[in-house]
């Protein structure tokens, strides 16, 4: 009886490692903060663990573990790791500077260690992308910023076809692996994604196939599988719009009226006009007319014309937001829109959306914004 009394503790200890995930080691610079780790659900993330780093550095956490997550390693919301870790792995973090994501190093989880790879390569990607948009700023409206903008272009798109190439080398050499997942879902920044391309689903799908093989029971799996199903669903929605568009057709054209409550054409300008559809209630259209101004400003005694549809149904708040804007170009308001036909016929499905018509009334550009649009303005008149 007295061995299994003293065997029987060494035993449960034994149990509760292999459900726990921890996790210790070392950050420099950071003695009486706080670290904390993070469970990344599917939407949400729950704090799990903390701990005080003591003054050399030293920290060490811990959870309960059912199967393989995502966790994020933190010291601040803007300062973080990502990991992707399970059971019974016990996983050191070092960093010789407080700033996480690009001075730490782990060991004890192959896993993370993948998450690392990924994450690195787009860091330094991202580095390489902002260090040309401030090129490109620097030499805007300078004396032979058309040569100088093609060339940084080019080299813009490079990189961008760089890191394409690596997250899908990436994909197709760990598609047993969950680091797949975030692979798939990897940003430049906050509205575009590295795999953005249509023909991108196609890795999404052998990725949950072989996922549901490798992890059924996993709510990342679970819910890659249903983007997977939105995606083609959008892919087959918008391929019937493609066919729609090749089909013989009328001239695309407007007629609204503005805050006069004449009737205005979109056909009758004669000019290159930006079609803008927009909303009072979006900060981002908001923040957006502001950029318009300049380029109105600038390009209007050139040829370049703004109609800009609102989609609001208050008429008065409308209004009220073109008075008080100063806005200078066509504002016409399209209070019901399932009536008119004008959202179903540019597929807008949120705003800001718009499109670049040339002075014959042909479509030569959609959803040109920030950089994207300064380009194709410059093409156009400079």
């Amino acid at each position: 009886m007295k061995k299994i009394i003293l065997i029987l503790p060494l035993v449960i200890l034994f149990a509760c490692g292999r459900n726990h995930v921890k996790v210790n080691g070392v950050i420099k610079d950071t003695e009486k903060e706080m670290i904390y780790l993070d469970k990344m659900g599917v939407g949400e993330i729950v704090s799990v663990d903390s701990s005080g780093i003591n003054k050399h550095g030293e920290f060490n956490l811990k959870t309960k573990a059912s199967g393989l997550n995502f966790y994020r390693l933190r010291l601040s919301d803007n300062n973080f790791v990502t990991l992707l870790t399970g059971p019974g792995e016990k996983i050191r973090v070092t960093s010789s500077k407080k700033y996480l994501p690009e001075n730490y190093e782990i060991t004890g989880s192959e896993n993370s260690q993948k998450v690392k790879l990924l994450d690195n390569h787009l860091l330094e990607t991202q580095k390489k992308l902002d260090s040309l948009t401030t090129i490109f700023n620097e030499f805007n409206d300078k004396p032979g910023f058309d040569t100088i903008s093609k060339e940084l272009d080019e080299a813009y798109q490079k990189i961008v076809n760089e890191q394409r190439n690596f997250s899908i080398r990436f994909v197709l050499e760990n598609l047993n692996s969950l680091a797949s997942i975030k692979a798939l879902y990897q940003k430049f920044d906050e509205n575009t994604y590295v795999l953005f391309k249509n023909r991108d689903l196609q890795y999404l799908k052998i990725v949950s196939d072989s996922l549901q093989k490798s992890y059924p029971e996993s709510k990342h799996t679970k819910a890659l599988a249903a983007d997977l199903e939105k995606g083609l669903n959008r892919y087959n929605q918008l391929r019937f719009n493609q066919i729609m568009e090749n089909l013989p057709k009328t001239a695309l054209d407007i007629q609204l009226p503005n805050i006069n409550g004449d009737t205005i054409l979109l056909s009758n300008q004669g000019k290159y006009v930006l079609l803008s559809f927009w909303s009072t209630a979006s900060e981002a259209c908001v923040k957006e007319n502001q950029v318009f101004k300049l380029l109105h400003k600038k390009y209007n005694p050139k040829g370049f014309e703004i109609y800009q549809v609102c989609i609001d149904n208050d008429i008065a708040k409308w209004e009220k937001a073109v008075r008080f804007d100063e806005l200078p170009w066509i504002s016409v308001i399209d209070t019901d829109p399932e009536s008119s036909g004008v959202i179903r016929m540019f597929n807008v499905r949120s705003v800001p959306v718009n499109y670049m018509f040339d002075r014959e009334g042909n479509i030569i550009g959609k959803d040109l914004h920030g950089r994207a649009l300064n380009i194709k303005m410059n093409q156009l008149f400079e």
